[in-house]
């Protein structure tokens, strides 16, 4: 056996999966990731971290909707990141071809190991194992490292919102994204 063959390897493992039960760890890890994510900035929605209950009954309650895949991304075992794929509702016929990528991020402390990416093409495949012909998704401006992975991976920015979110710093413009998961495309009907 050479050296090299008997260093353990100081790359971390990372895994992403989607879930449809959280242990009370994997509650714990998310809530915890989540909770560093509001803090650095990036916490969909949130501007300060909510009480702990609030934030177990938001993951608990995510998965009790019939129309929403939970996506967690863990290093080293640890859940370090999430994000969701919304479904449309059954009565909305007319957008029944997309769905929504919504919620995602990484703990501030798990970045720089691919994570984000996993978590959006593992989204995307399963939307397109649904049959999703588009997926879409809104982003703040701020979140500059996530515009640039969404751009890279294909997603085309078609609007812009100018009071998108409101934070300390003031109004932030929010970003509007599609991506074509080869949605055929259809003759108009007749005029």
């Amino acid at each position: 056996m050479t050296g090299d063959q008997s260093q353990p390897s100081s790359r971390p493992t990372t895994v992403v999966e989607r879930i449809t039960a959280l242990s009370a760890g994997d509650l714990n890890d998310l809530c915890d990731a989540a909770e560093a994510a509001i803090i650095d900035g990036g916490g969909f929605g949130w501007l300060t971290p909510p009480p702990r209950e609030t934030l177990e009954a938001y993951w608990r309650g995510t998965l009790l909707i019939p129309e929403r895949d939970l996506f967690v991304g863990r290093l080293d075992g640890v859940i370090a990141g999430s994000c969701q794929l919304h479904r449309p509702p059954r009565n909305n016929e007319a957008q029944s071809f997309a769905c929504q990528f919504t919620t995602s991020f990484v703990a501030p402390w798990a970045r720089g190991h691919g994570l984000a990416r996993d978590l959006t093409q593992i989204a995307e495949n399963h939307a397109r194992d649904l049959g999703f012909g588009v997926m879409n998704l809104d982003v703040r401006e701020t979140q500059r490292a996530a515009i640039r992975l969404y751009e890279a991976l294909g997603f085309e920015k078609f609007g812009e919102h100018p009071y998108y979110a409101r934070t300390r710093d003031g109004n932030i413009r929010g970003l509007y994204y599609f991506k074509n998961l080869s949605i055929p495309a259809t003759e108009p009907g007749p005029s």
